[in-house]
């Protein structure tokens, strides 16, 4: 039990009872029974001052044995207002400090009260299994974000071949397709008859004298002409 359960619950609030003490709210209110009565006791006094100090101004010096006795009266009223005064000011005081008390009763009680609360809730509570809670579910956070972060990312399907492998198997399957064309390509077969000779006398009869520029020039001709008809063919 806690020391504010104790307070309330203890031999104090028993002991209490047991005397047959007033409540703080039944004290304060005879309090201020006692303050109103005073009150009416001041009111009643100042009055009666008045009309004592008017009886000796009545009768003044030529009745000074009745205006003496006024005085004195009021002498005695005044003694009796400023002891009411006192004591005014020490039940204004009790007062006050029965209502802090109270108050202050009432803020333990109801602080008793929460601790009370808080302390069943708490009962069921255990740090290390909510140590557990907390880690597991750091743990499902981590596998939430590493989901979303794979949903999210994009698909790579085919990204686990080496690019520069088929790049080299690509360049194989050109030089072979180069290859094969180069295997398909057929030549004119050499003619197996000779060609018709011709007298060089009549041949060379009708072809003018060429000049040694002009002997170059044509056969830089000829050999330009022999490597289209070769180019086609291959082609």
């Amino acid at each position: 039990m806690s020391k504010i359960s104790k307070f309330f619950k203890g031999g104090g609030s028993a002991a209490s009872k047991g005397r047959g003490g007033p409540s703080p709210q039944e004290a304060l209110a005879r309090l201020r029974e006692t303050e109103e009565m005073l009150s009416k006791k001041q009111e009643y006094l100042e009055t009666r001052i008045e009309r004592e100090l008017a009886v000796a101004r009545q009768h003044g010096t030529k009745n000074k044995r009745a205006a003496l006795q006024a005085l004195k009266r009021k002498k005695r009223y005044e003694k009796q207002l400023n002891q009411i005064d006192g004591t005014l000011s020490t039940i204004e005081f009790q007062r006050e400090a029965l209502e802090n008390s109270h108050t202050n009763t009432e803020v333990l009680k109801n602080m008793g009260y929460a601790a009370q609360a808080m302390k069943k809730v708490h009962e069921n509570m255990d740090l290390n299994k909510i140590d557990d809670l907390m880690q597991d579910i750091t743990e499902q956070q981590d596998v939430a974000q590493e989901i979303s972060d794979a949903i999210s990312n994009r698909a790579t399907f085919g990204d686990e071949f080496d690019e520069d492998e088929l790049m080299a198997e690509l360049e194989e399957l050109e030089q072979e397709e180069l290859n094969k064309g180069m295997r398909d390509v057929r030549l004119p077969s050499v003619p197996s008859t000779s060609l018709p000779s011709r007298p060089v006398t009549s041949f060379m009869s009708f072809i003018p004298a060429l000049t040694p520029v002009q002997l170059a020039i044509q056969k830089r001709a000829e050999d330009e002409d022999e490597m289209k008809k070769l180019a086609a063919w291959a082609s």
